[in-house]
């Protein structure tokens, strides 16, 4: 349920309510939106619902209490009605902008990554991806550089500027992983390891969480709960495609999720078309589409030479692809009327 407080509702009653909440063995949340504080009450509930309602409406200060059916209650618009607006360092997702996150499937060496790195900032874009630890199918494909790839991003960063995101595979990496990276990203496999994702998010950095590979858009917005339950308000939710009966392409890119999560949640969405379509010959239409619909931010998976790259090599477009993208892309942000 959420507390609504009345606009001239003071300092003293709002704690007033939480202390009540605490108080019943349940744990407040609060946001300051433009006019007034919503407070939601999170835990269970039972058959308390309409003495626990009835407890916090009579409180002073207290507008209306609501009763809310859906599970994910912080990941809401009903909790949060204004959208969450998410900067690092100098790069910024959630603003109404297209914000292009872009780097390598996996870094190989510090060449490659600065030559790729490099070339992305020149096109346009604000975030560098790079893989450091890859979860792969097989145990005998290259499984990433480890710290040595996390060495080698904190150098792009210092070369470029550019804020890092790479992905995290276990609780105890999270704080190695965060000591080099901006944004902590939580890959498909790991969308519902919820020891993760709490550990992810008390390090306090962004936190990108990609959608499982059979992943209800519900499921998915409860384990984005598990970030923001966890004092973490830096959550991104990134459509990455699912499984589905089809061949042709390695996922099935669901473009549905992004007006879907923007009409239930105030996280930014990103899509990951590389991973979504599995070809490097769609990733363009896929970020057109992507901007059509208003994703928040796109994720690229670029290389220098595609064919030698050891991770992915389909999915990943050349350093000149990238580019003439980014040229591509320009009408249609315009036309959606972005930046």
């Amino acid at each position: 349920m959420f507390v609504v407080m009345a606009r001239a509702a003071s300092e003293a009653e709002i704690l007033g309510v939480k202390s009540q909440i605490l108080a019943e063995g349940m744990t407040p949340f609060d946001h300051a939106g433009a006019e007034r504080v919503v407070i939601a009450v999170v835990g269970e509930v039972g058959p308390r619902k309409e003495v626990l309602m009835s407890r916090l409406a009579s409180l002073p200060g207290v507008e209306n209490v609501t009763p809310i059916s859906r599970p994910f209650k912080l990941t809401s618009r009903e909790f949060h009605p204004e959208d969450t607006v998410i900067r690092v360092l100098d790069a910024v997702v959630g603003d109404g902008s297209l914000t292009m996150m872009a780097g390598p499937c996996s870094v190989e060496s510090r060449d490659q990554l600065f030559e790729t790195a490099d070339a992305v900032m020149a096109a346009g874009a604000t975030i560098l991806r790079g893989g450091a630890f890859k979860p792969r199918t097989s145990p005998y494909s290259f499984q990433g550089l480890g710290v040595e790839a996390l060495r080698y991003l904190a150098e792009a960063r210092e070369r470029t500027g550019l804020p890092v995101i790479t992905e995290v595979m276990e609780p105890n990496q999270v704080d190695i992983v965060a000591e080099y990276a901006d944004i902590l990203q939580i890959g498909t496999r790991n969308a519902q390891n919820f020891q993760l994702l709490i550990a992810a998010a008390k390090t306090g950095k962004p936190v990108l969480l990609k959608r499982g590979l059979s992943m209800k858009i519900e499921e998915w917005l409860l384990a984005g709960e598990y970030i923001l339950a966890n004092e973490n308000p830096n959550l991104m939710f990134c459509e990455r495609g699912v499984r589905t009966f089809e061949t042709y392409t390695r996922n099935t890119l669901d473009l549905a999720a992004v007006p879907i999560i923007k009409k239930e949640s105030h996280c930014p969405v990103v899509i990951d078309p590389s991973q979504g379509a599995g070809r490097a010959d769609l990733v363009t239409a896929m970020c057109k589409g992507a901007v059509a619909m208003g994703a928040d931010a796109l994720l690229i998976e670029v290389h220098p030479n595609p064919a030698e790259a050891w991770s992915d090599g389909a999915q990943q477009v050349t350093l000149e692809g990238f580019a003439k993208l980014m040229d591509e892309l320009k009408p249609f942000i315009a036309a959606a009327g972005r930046e």
